[in-house]
């Protein structure tokens, strides 16, 4: 039987590594700790506090989707996120109330799904 002891990574493909890394760093502020290149194909790493993110264009087969998984990122102020996000060109769809916390979706430039998601005070993980 496998054993599985946690998720190593959380990984999105991509076509154009240049405008992805542009999107993640410079628009979502996310910083770039592994960072490798071979021949036109790269894989880069973002260390988040519960995990890694990562982007690569590695593998042919290995196709963006706006229909595929999407990875939920925690923001400190949702609304703040959106409005700078819209500001800069960035697809962003109406944010969806749960009771215990507020999400919206957003895009990549390859039409990946994001969430962006804020804990409410009643959420068990929250630590505002």
């Amino acid at each position: 039987m496998i054993k599985i002891t946690d998720i190593a990574f959380t990984g999105y493909p991509v076509t154009d590594l240049a405008v992805a890394r542009h999107f993640y760093e410079d628009l979502l502020g996310l910083t770039a700790k592994v960072y490798s290149e071979e021949e036109g194909k790269a894989w880069v790493e973002y260390e988040l506090p519960s995990g890694t993110f990562a982007i690569s264009n590695v593998a042919p087969d290995w196709k963006p989707s706006t229909s595929g998984p999407s990875i939920g990122l925690e923001v400190e102020n949702l609304s703040t996120a959106l409005e700078d996000l819209k500001k800069k060109g960035v697809p962003v769809f109406e944010p969806y109330e749960s009771p215990v916390c507020t999400l919206a979706q957003i895009l990549d430039p390859d039409k990946n799904s994001i969430m962006l998601h804020q804990r409410k005070a009643c959420h068990p993980d929250y630590k505002g």
